[in-house]
Order: C-alpha cells, then structure tokens, then sequence
C-alpha cells in the first residue's frame, strides 16, 4: 500500500466543507460528519483507556473494537458502504455475557468511577453514548448500516461492564449512588 497521507493539510476545508469518502463535499456541521467524528472520539476515547494498565483479555478486545470503530466511521464517510456484519455485534454480545456473568448483579446504580482505568472506561461508554445517538440521528435522514447502530448500542452496555469487570479485577470497589447523600 502506497503513502495514503502524503498530504496532511490541503486547503479544502477552509470554507467550512469536507471531504467524504466518495469525494463529495459536505459542511463540516453536517450529520454525517457529525457522527463520523463523534466515532472518532469514541475511538481515541479508548485509545486513552488503553493507555491504563488492564488486564490482557480486555486490553485485546479493546484493540478489536477500536479496528470495528474505524470501519463504522468509514462506513459513515463513505455513503452507503456496508462493513459491520452481524457477526461483530454477535462477538461484543458474547463478551458482555461471559464478564456480566463474573460481577455480583447490581442493586445500586454506580457512579463512574473506582479506579482510574474503569473511569477512562466509562467516560468512553459516555462518548460510545453520544456516537450512537448522533448516529442515529444520521440514520433518520440518511441510509445508515443498520447493524453499526445495534454494534454502538451493544458496545455501550459492555464498556459499562468493561468498567466494572476493571474494578473488580484492581480489587476496587463500584462506586455506588447514594441518593440521600444528595439531601
């Protein structure tokens, strides 16, 4: 493969447009770039995360998802391009199921938080939030992969667990919301 970016500043957006994928240009406050860039956060959101100390299997899965998280932003920048397949969703399904099925059920709602890797964990699930609702938000005026929505969702709920298995892993406790502490 050749040098892809050779060229790192080109001028071209400097009245407020954007390049997609298949070279047509949209503002940069489009819904489209909107969602391609809130994936992209997500993706450097864990890319933070990854930089804690974490146990191997999850840092793995990590890497995995951020690899899924540059196919969906390619999917959003190029219109009507398909990568996520089913099978993806059907992995992080998997994965939420075998580390929800190692934590005690809840009782409390918790609050982010614990130690300093499960909090970059749930400031990504935060972000993860965010990339799915303004995707979704595409997706009502444009053709989005439908399973991309439902792979944002699902990531989502496990970097909640993610978040939790973390703590349970340092041997630190969830922070628990307690809701007359507020009174």
């Amino acid at each position: 493969m050749g040098n892809r970016l050779s060229k790192i500043y080109t001028r071209t957006g400097d009245d407020g447009s954007t390049g997609l994928g298949d070279g047509t240009r949209v503002d940069k406050d489009s819904l489209r770039v909107e969602a391609m860039g809130t994936v992209d956060e997500l993706n450097c959101s864990i890319g933070t995360l990854l930089c804690h100390s974490l146990p191997e299997e999850t840092r793995s899965e990590l890497i995995n998802i951020q690899h899924s998280l540059f196919d969906i932003g390619g999917e959003i920048c190029i219109p009507g391009s398909t990568v996520i397949t089913p099978d993806r969703v059907d992995k992080l399904e998997h994965l939420l199921d075998t580390l929800n099925q190692q934590l005690t059920p809840l009782k409390e709602f918790i609050l982010p938080g614990g130690s300093p890797a499960a909090a970059a964990c749930h400031q990504a699930r935060a972000v993860c939030r965010r990339a799915e609702r303004r995707t979704y938000s595409l997706a009502k005026v444009e053709e989005i992969n439908p399973v991309s929505l439902k792979y944002l969702n699902r990531l989502s709920d496990l970097l909640f667990v993610m978040a939790r298995h973390i703590n349970k892993t340092a041997a630190i406790a969830d922070v628990l919301w307690e809701h007359e502490r507020s009174k």
